[in-house]
């Protein structure tokens, strides 16, 4: 089978899904584009800035969809097949990940720009607010870990492709250095220069690719100049790029996040583009033209049970998060896009869109597992270099030489990581400012600090399997930021449901968000248990294990069931029974509104 029959009806479907649930949805919310946003109101070119939409689309997508739509769906596809995978994608995508997202980015809109947990705050209580703040702060932690070491991975070392030629990881590394120069010139271009956004496009995207080719010709192997191994050299990096977040967490958004995120979202879809253009090239019909073919090979269902012993349900659910539904979006959608969002009717294609967008990049990624043979020892490599040896065989077909090719999915993979990077440390700057009252410039250096230097802890100890042999810290802390991302989503979704219930008090508030409220606390719960509790014994009895994950997923799961309560002591409150709140001291969540 066609790689272009599995391409062609998502895409379609995901269009669809876009025009007849996405104007409901707008409908529903009774989204008024003549409403002033916080963006306009509160504007302090900081942190609130009103952008034009297609600004804000392309870093709003280049924020939410990190590693996240490449490892999940391969790692998924993998081990239970691709159907499995790809059912879960559409399906979630379109009723409940999309609606998370766009629940969570009107919520915040609507609460001048405040954050999910403050919406939670105002419609719950304070306790629930201090949780859930808590929840998403670990959650950070666990998403800068893995994404920084899968990134510092792709940093090192050699991929040697099947046709003998290899690409460097320090080629890799060169072009990601590059990439972070051009968008800070870019913002000071547009700012100073005044630059249109047209022309900045025009020439710094085509530098993007300069880059790309560059890194391979002066290849930074940092191993190799420190004289070190390839496993420290990792370790270094791991250490630079969080230094970076440290950094780029604290400028002003202009600088660095709003035109990183411009070039990054546009090179994005060039990279879609150019995997699907490869893809209806591979078709049958067209592939004696081309030269190539991608054909559908690996089996589409492996079996309810991984060679790893983890079940199809509920892990599924969780390994796949970002593509079908992801918590760290809401982060994105009331921490930063709320506060760029220029009318409240850009929150469709914003929210909602850029959901099935990234939905889209997931059904690719998966087409580079489903080109592969059941038996290939690739299946085994890591994530990040199936993902680019898949779109380095579908570049090819058009013509694209092969290093070249897996060098741009590479390269394109670290441009997910780097905007979820320094937002992920942003957004961790706000809620330690959030909870310990410490609004100035010194408090943002101090929470930028913390979040930063938790994840450096994780990175330098040693990663240590069942068997006492290392393994990357990626691996390590995957599953449980699974678990714990969809239970974020879960914990959105809850606060947008009763947000909704106590202002509107309309049936369809349990269909639209209710039953995947329900449904995603099932399954993260049901996981984030079945990673957890058998940690806590060993040959029949109790133990108190010494590795930090299974007590972070305690403390998860205690949190959550908190939180449950909470929300079913607001939704079963009368209408008129407000519980109170005290206001914040930080400068971003000062004013409180009524919600419409």
């Amino acid at each position: 089978m066609s790689l272009l029959a599995i391409l062609l009806p998502s895409a379609f479907l995901l269009m669809a899904a876009y025009r007849l649930y996405g104007g409901l949805l707008t409908r529903l919310f009774r989204l008024d584009p003549d409403a002033p946003t916080p963006a306009v109101t509160l504007r302090d070119d900081v942190d609130y800035e009103p952008i034009a939409p297609q600004l804000l689309l392309g870093q709003h997508f280049s924020a939410i969809a990190a590693a996240g739509p490449i490892v999940g769906p391969i790692l998924a596809g993998v081990a239970f097949g691709w159907a499995p995978a790809l059912a879960w994608i559409l399906i979630g995508s379109i009723l409940i990940g999309g609606v998370h997202d766009f629940g969570a980015l009107v919520a915040s809109v609507r609460h001048k720009a405040r954050s999910i947990a403050e919406v939670v705050r105002d419609h719950m209580s304070r306790r629930a607010y201090v949780l859930f703040l808590s929840f998403v702060w670990i959650a950070l932690v666990y998403i800068i870990v893995a994404f920084t070491d899968i990134t510092a991975q792709s940093f090192v070392g050699r991929q040697v492709l099947e046709n003998g030629e290899s690409v460097s990881g320090g080629g890799i590394a060169t072009s990601s250095l590059l990439y972070l120069a051009l968008p800070v010139i870019m913002g000071l271009c547009m700012r100073y220069g005044r630059m249109p956004l047209w022309l900045a496009t025009t020439v710094f995207l085509p530098l993007v690719g300069v880059a790309i080719w560059g890194g391979q010709q002066v290849p930074f192997d940092l191993a190799a100049a420190l004289g070190t191994s390839d496993t420290t050299a990792q370790k270094i990096w791991g250490v630079l790029l969080l230094a970076y977040c440290l950094i780029a967490a604290m400028v002003p958004m202009w600088l660095l996040l709003q035109p990183r995120g411009h070039l990054g979202g546009c090179f994005l879809y060039v990279a879609l583009a150019g995997a699907a253009i490869g893809l209806v090239a591979s078709d049958h019909v067209l592939a004696p033209v081309f030269g190539g073919d991608a054909a559908v090979r690996y089996p589409a269902f492996t079996g309810w049970q991984a060679a790893n012993g983890q079940h199809l349900v509920p892990m599924l659910f969780i390994t796949i998060a970002c593509g079908a539904c992801s918590g760290f979006h809401s982060l994105i959608a009331s921490g930063t896009t709320s506060k760029q969002l220029r009318r409240e009717t850009d929150a469709r294609g914003i929210g909602y869109g850029t959901m099935l967008l990234e939905a889209m990049v997931a059904v690719v990624s998966l087409c580079c597992v489903m080109v592969l043979r059941g038996d290939s020892p690739l299946a085994q490599q890591s994530p990040n270099f199936i993902y680019a040896l898949g779109m380095g065989q579908f570049l090819e077909i058009l013509g694209v030489p092969a290093t070249i090719g897996v060098s741009f999915a590479l390269m394109a993979f670290t441009t997910f990581v780097y905007d979820t990077l320094d937002v992920c440390t942003r957004l961790g700057r706000y809620i330690v400012q959030e909870l310990t009252g410490l609004s100035d410039r010194l408090g943002g250096w101090i929470g930028t600090a913390l979040t930063a230097g938790v994840p450096l802890v994780f990175l330098l100890r040693p990663n240590l399997d069942a068997n006492g042999q290392p393994v990357a810290a990626w691996k390590t802390f995957w599953s449980l930021f699974g678990a714990s991302n969809q239970l974020l989503a879960a914990l959105t979704l809850l606060g947008v449901t009763v947000w909704l219930w106590r202002t509107r008090r309309e049936t369809w508030v349990w269909l639209v968000t209710g039953l995947p409220t329900a449904f995603m606390y099932a399954m993260s719960t049901w996981a984030l248990t079945s990673m957890t509790l058998p940690r806590f014994y060993a040959e029949g009895s109790f133990v108190f294990p010494a590795d930090p994950v299974p007590w972070a997923g305690l403390v998860l799961l205690m949190l959550a069931a908190v939180m449950l309560v909470e929300a079913v002591l607001a939704l079963t409150a009368p209408p008129s029974s407000g519980r109170p709140h005290t206001n914040l001291t930080h400068r971003s969540h000062l004013t409180h509104a009524a919600p419409r």
